[in-house]
C-alpha cells in the first residue's frame, strides 16, 4: 500500500462519520418516535408531549409515542432517557422539577442535566397561584402576612409534593417573610386542588388553571400570583413582585434528547418543536390552561437551564430543603 493511498483512506474514513449524520439527519425520521413523560398523565408535562407528538406524527408522517414514567420528581423518566440511543428516537419532555429543582434536592442524582442531555428546545411556562380558602379572614397577600406572623405555626401551606417549584416558592416566601406556617405535601396539583376547595388546607401555591374557576364563584380567593409578569387568565391578580416579594416559579416544560445525539437531528426537532409551538389552534389550547406557548434555541434552553439550577440550588440551602 503506497502512502499516497493510505492517505486516501484516511481522508475516506475521517469523512465517512459526517456523511452518516448528514444521511441519518435527511431521512430522520423513519421509523416511530418514543416521548418518555417523566410525570403521570394528565398533567401540563403530558399535555405538551402528546400534543407536540401529535403535530410531529401529522407533520412526519411517523408515530410519536408517549410513554409516562414517573416517579421520583421526574428522576425516573429522565434517567431512563439518558440511557436511550442517542438517535433522536428517543426524546424527553422535562421542566423545572427533574431538570432543576432535583439538582438541588438530590445529592447523588445520577444524572447530570447540563451535560447528560442535547437541549432541544424551551416548550412552554405556566404560572402558579396563591390562594386562600374563604374561611380564612384575609383578602389580599399583605393581610395573609400578617395574620401568619400572628398565628406562628397555625396555619397549613399545601403543594403538589415535597420538592416542587410550589414548595420551592413556598419556602422563598417564608424566608422573605419570616412566617412560620406549616407545609403538607400532596401527590399532585389535583389532590391540592381538592384539599383547598375543601379547606382541608387554608391556603397554598398550584397551577393556575386549576383554582382560577373557583375563585370567580367564590369558593377560593386568589392573593398573588408567583410570574414575572401578570397571567392571562388573572389579570386582576397582582404578582408577588408587584406586592414586594420578587418569587417568581413559572413551572417551565422544555424537550430534550440524550447527550450525542447528532446535531443536525437536534437542529430538525427544534425547527419542528418551534412550528408546532407557533400554531395558533395549539397557542389557543394552551391558553385556556394557562400555558403559554415558548419556543427557543438549544443556546437558549441551557442557559435558562443553568440559571435555573443556580438559583434553586441557593433557595435549597438557605431554605434547608431535602427530598425527605
Amino acid at each position: 500500500m503506497t502512502p499516497a493511498f493510505r492517505r486516501l483512506l484516511a481522508v475516506a474514513f475521517a469523512v465517512l462519520p459526517a456523511a452518516a449524520v448528514a444521511q441519518s439527519a435527511a431521512t430522520y425520521p423513519n421509523r416511530a418516535l418514543r416521548v418518555i413523560v417523566p410525570f403521570p398523565a394528565g398533567g401540563g408535562y403530558d399535555f405538551m408531549a402528546r400534543n407536540i407528538g401529535q403535530r410531529m406524527n401529522e407533520s412526519w408522517g411517523q408515530p410519536v409515542v408517549v410513554d409516562n414514567r414517573a416517579g421520583a420528581n421526574g428522576n425516573i423518566g429522565s434517567e431512563l432517557a439518558v440511557k436511550a440511543p442517542a438517535d433522536g428516537y428517543t426524546l424527553l419532555l422535562g421542566g423545572i422539577g427533574p431538570q432543576a429543582l432535583s439538582v438541588a434536592l438530590y445529592p447523588k442524582l445520577t444524572y447530570d442535566p447540563l451535560k447528560d442531555f442535547e437541549p432541544v428546545s424551551l416548550v412552554a411556562a405556566q404560572p402558579n397561584v396563591l390562594v386562600v380558602h374563604p374561611s380564612l379572614p384575609v383578602k389580599t397577600l399583605k393581610e395573609f402576612i400578617a395574620l401568619a406572623r400572628a398565628r406562628p405555626g397555625q396555619i397549613t401551606f399545601g403543594s403538589p409534593s415535597t420538592g416542587s417549584g410550589q414548595h420551592f416558592g413556598l419556602e422563598q416566601f417564608k424566608l422573605m417573610t419570616g412566617i412560620n406556617v406549616v407545609h403538607v405535601p400532596y401527590k399532585g396539583a389535583a389532590p391540592l386542588h381538592a384539599a383547598l376547595l375543601a379547606g382541608e388546607v387554608s391556603v397554598g401555591f398550584n397551577i393556575i388553571q386549576l383554582p382560577m374557576q373557583h375563585v370567580k364563584t367564590g369558593k377560593l380567593r386568589a392573593l398573588a400570583t408567583a410570574s414575572t409578569k401578570r397571567a392571562a387568565l388573572a389579570p386582576d391578580v397582582p404578582t408577588m413582585a408587584e406586592l414586594g416579594y420578587p418569587i417568581d416559579f413559572d413551572t417551565w416544560y422544555a424537550l430534550y434528547a440524550p447527550a450525542g445525539t447528532p446535531k443536525d437531528i437536534v437542529a430538525k426537532l427544534n425547527a419542528e418543536t418551534n412550528r408546532i409551538l407557533g400554531l395558533a389552534e395549539l397557542k389557543e389550547r394552551a391558553g385556556v390552561l394557562g400555558v403559554e406557548l415558548l419556543g427557543t434555541t438549544p443556546e437558549k434552553l441551557t442557559a435558562h437551564n443553568r440559571a435555573e439550577i443556580t438559583r434553586w440550588v441557593k433557595v435549597a440551602k438557605a431554605a434547608h430543603i431535602t427530598a425527605d
